[in-house]
């Protein structure tokens, strides 16, 4: 029995050599989950014919962005939505194909898992983490039943910690910007992107992917801002959007006239630039090497605050995959936590970053768990109630105070001789 018990252990915490098959065994339990879903759960329609509707004006050759209308309103997405959902709408007969899409929604589901499971294991998660991954309904119902943009900008935001991952930061800088112009919900992710770039790539090198970044975007969205630029810019990245009550999953236990408050909307942005602020000085850019204000002053003037070897240094020592991971996914709560109003779409970004986040600060699975499954159960109650947003909330901010604790940087280590430089990709 204590053979079996050790076995067991060895496995779970990946000791032993089988401990590699329990993703891939998950992975192809959730593939027929998926298919048994689809089969046996009716589809139901939010945006999917909104989409349609509007793509079909793209396709008729409308481009001056506020006229492009669905039965939901306007169209609010960056170009590479449009360039996406165009390819789905042919693919789809216009979109009346709904089986398929959900096949097709099936299939990025687990292309996006796979990316999530490979990431986990590249920053050395421990397989009894893997299962939470797989276990989430309101992620399904966002993939295969509803058939959501945000899967797509989720499946290119863990494409860029992929690519980053393995220090491919040209692919990994392309992978996030195609992901942001599919939704600008990535930009919560744009600074922790900026210093992971900064301190893997080198100042110059990370100057010139973000000028790349911003040339995809302008690419993208020629045939727009060449009809109407302000309108492209105004309803594709519309900072100032004024959400409805009656959709919100975080803050409704505060009620609808202090959420729709202006007062209230300074207030969470003045709370998140404050934490980002503490991440990136106490976190990501705390280095023996230079402090914080030493960097920014630098920077300013557009000077690396690092020589050759310093920057080949920080690259090698601190640019690791849990690092990046932890970063990326850092910012992601943050800024879901002070977001004026979640729907419950935003949970492909949540869902598979909040089990990676508690692990890093406490390994044990009791603790673990039970926020996951607070988490997962406040997330899948419709309509939200006063209780269910304050949990919402509540599992948030612990996530972000275990981030943070998690995200402590390790004792630098020694370097060896003739460590490599960084990728010059």
């Amino acid at each position: 029995m204590a053979s079996l018990i050790k076995f067991a252990s060895d496995v779970a915490n990946g000791r032993h050599a089988l401990s590699k098959l329990v993703p891939l065994g998950l992975w192809l339990a959730d593939a027929a989950l998926c298919g048994l879903i689809i089969w046996k759960v009716p589809y139901t329609e939010i945006d999917w014919m909104a989409y349609m509707e509007q793509i079909a004006q793209f396709v008729d050759g409308e481009r001056d962005y506020p006229k492009m209308e669905g039965g939901t309103g306007p169209l609010v997405y960056p170009a590479a939505h449009v360039y996406i959902y165009t390819g789905l709408y042919y693919l789809t007969d216009n979109g009346t194909n709904i089986f398929l899409a959900q096949q097709l929604f099936a299939a990025l589901y687990m292309a996006t898992l796979g990316l999530v499971m490979l990431c986990y294991w590249k920053a050395k998660v421990p397989p009894y983490i893997f299962p939470l991954l797989i276990l989430s309904k309101r992620l399904h119902s966002v993939f295969v039943l509803r058939c959501f943009n945000d899967c797509f900008a989720a499946f290119f935001l863990w494409l860029s910690i992929f690519f980053f991952q393995r220090r491919v930061w040209t692919i990994g800088a392309l992978a996030y910007t195609i992901g942001l112009g599919v939704k600008m919900s990535l930009l919560l992710v744009l600074p922790a992107v900026v210093i992971v770039l900064f301190l893997g790539r080198g100042f110059k090198g990370a100057l010139r992917l973000v000028w790349l970044m911003l040339q995809v975007q302008l690419v993208l969205a020629i045939p727009f801002i060449t009809t109407n630029w302000a309108g492209y810019l105004g309803r594709a990245f519309e900072l100032s959007r004024q959400f409805k009550f009656e959709w919100t999953v975080n803050w409704r236990m505060l009620g609808e006239e202090l959420f729709l408050s202006r007062g209230f909307s300074i207030t969470l942005l003045a709370f998140h630039a404050i934490s980002l602020l503490v991440f990136i000085s106490a976190r990501w850019l705390k280095l023996k090497e230079r402090s914080l204000l030493g960097i920014i002053t630098y920077v300013v003037r557009f000077q690396s605050p690092f020589s050759e070897r310093e920057e080949t240094g920080i690259s090698n020592r601190v640019v690791t995959p849990k690092y990046i991971t932890s970063a990326i996914l850092s910012a992601n709560v943050v800024g879901l936590l002070f977001a004026r109003s979640l729907h419950y779409q935003f949970y492909a970004y949540l869902a598979w970053a909040t089990p990676f986040l508690l692990w890093t600060a406490s390994p044990n699975p009791l603790v673990v768990i039970p926020l996951w499954l607070a988490q997962e159960w406040a997330w899948n109650v419709f309509p939200s109630t006063p209780f269910s947003s304050s949990v919402v909330v509540s599992v948030l901010a612990i996530t972000v105070a275990m981030a943070f604790v998690g995200s402590k940087p390790d004792s630098p280590a020694p370097q060896p001789r003739g460590a490599s430089k960084p990728k010059r990709l």
